[in-house]
């Protein structure tokens, strides 16, 4: 069994992203490109954002710290800290409306 602090490792991405000037800062939890199941904490400096992409399974975005805004065409939904959000199977962008660290949980489709 592996126990991992989400809190913690959510506060150390978010320095990593203040500093980078890519304004990201990520770490794969659990799962990788062996695994149906993959999680990964994303954090992102204020104003910084994950460009639209498409969606490589179901996943959901679990908003550890701060205030972001998961956009779909021209819908979107703004996530705080305990919100869980469901990615929709569409292409879709996650911007952080201040500095911020989510969970991404993706299961890819075989």
């Amino acid at each position: 069994m592996e126990k991992t602090s989400l809190t913690a490792l959510a506060r150390q991405q978010l320095k990593i992203a203040q500093q980078a000037s890519s304004g990201r800062g990520a770490d794969t939890v659990y799962g990788g490109n062996e695994h149906v199941l993959r999680q990964t904490v994303i954090a992102l400096a204020a104003g910084r954002r994950l460009d639209e992409h498409e969606n490589p399974g179901e996943a959901t975005v679990h908003v550890l710290l701060g205030r972001v805004r998961l956009v779909s065409g021209d819908q979107s939904w703004e996530g705080s800290p305990g919100d869980l959000l469901v990615v929709p199977p569409a292409r879709h962008g996650l911007e952080a409306l201040e500095d911020s660290a989510v969970l991404l949980t993706v299961a890819k489709h075989r």
